[in-house]
């Protein structure tokens, strides 16, 4: 086997193993990875009604405050 023969198979070994590590990578919580999900969006109605919620409860908070 000459030289050139040896040096293409290295090549080709190392490649499959930059791709192990790229793959690694990925499942381990590179871009895209596996496992994650989207991000949900709420609508504007939904955000509505918590923000009305979350008013409604520091309200009660702040009452019990003043009388306490």
């Amino acid at each position: 086997m000459n030289i050139l023969e040896a040096l293409k198979n290295e090549t080709l070994k190392l490649q499959r193993q930059l791709g192990s590590v790229h793959t690694a990578i990925k499942i381990l919580g590179g871009k895209n990875s596996v496992g994650r999900h989207k991000k949900r969006h709420v609508s504007a109605s939904a955000r509505a009604k918590m923000s009305k919620a979350q008013r409604a409860r520091w309200a009660k908070v702040r009452a019990t405050k003043k009388s306490a």
